[in-house]
Order: C-alpha cells, then sequence, then structure tokens
C-alpha cells in the first residue's frame, strides 16, 4: 500500500475538514494550507507523516497523516486517519471566538412589535396627540 496515491484536496474532504472538495481545492489555491510553512497544491499528494496546517472558516487546524482515506467516511471512521495536534492556544482562541458568536442573540419576543402592540402604539400615540 506504500504506492497508493492521493491529492490533498481530496484527503481533506474524505477526513471531513471541508464539507466539499471544491471548498478544499480553493482552500489550498487561497493558501490556507500549509506544510512546513510553505503553501501546497490541491494535487499535492499526501504521504503518511505529512503534517499540515489548514485554516478554515471556523477553526484552525494542524494535523498529521496516519492513514489514507479515498472516500469520504462518518466522523467516527475519519478521525482514526489523522492525527489533531492543534495548539492548545490556537483551541482556545477557536472556543473563545464560538462563544462570542452566541453572545449577539436577541431574546424571543423581542423586537418587532406584534399587530395587536402596535395597534395599541398607535392608539396610545394618537390620544396624546389629540
Amino acid at each position: 500500500m506504500s504506492n497508493e496515491k492521493l491529492r490533498l484536496d481530496k484527503y481533506l474532504w474524505a477526513i471531513r475538514v471541508f464539507k466539499t472538495r471544491t471548498q478544499a481545492t480553493a482552500a489550498c489555491d487561497e493558501g490556507k494550507v500549509k506544510m512546513n510553512g510553505a503553501n501546497v497544491k490541491p494535487a499535492k499528494i499526501v504521504s503518511l507523516g505529512d503534517v499540515y496546517d489548514i485554516k478554515t472558516p471556523a477553526r484552525k487546524w494542524t494535523i498529521e497523516v496516519i492513514g489514507l482515506l479515498h472516500n469520504r467516511v462518518g466522523y467516527e471512521e475519519a478521525i482514526k486517519y489523522y492525527i489533531d495536534k492543534t495548539s492548545e492556544e490556537d483551541l482556545q482562541m477557536n472556543r473563545a471566538m464560538t462563544a462570542s458568536f452566541y453572545t449577539g442573540k436577541r431574546l424571543s419576543k423581542t423586537g418587532r412589535p406584534s399587530k395587536k402592540q402596535r395597534r395599541d402604539l398607535n392608539d396610545f400615540l394618537s390620544d396624546d396627540a389629540d
């Protein structure tokens, strides 16, 4: 199996880092996937032991390849093919960003008034004007 060939974009898609292979290819082209600090092309052949730094919209990853996966499988199976070596600092930053995402939600039933509330407000304001 040492002569197996697998493109980087297909591997990143198969291990569920990106939702589509097109997104994986675009990330490689945009320089968001690096190996040893250098940008890599989507057609690069993946080898066992390679370490990649990946920046996705959701988080930063550092992964080491421990197995080649040609087809997309479920998450529980996919995590067996790489080791997540993301630094603790990056993990903390990811947690902080996800926590800040949920703080801006408004309470239910607030904001735009219902039809009855709007009528009551109009009646109240029109009584003051008279």
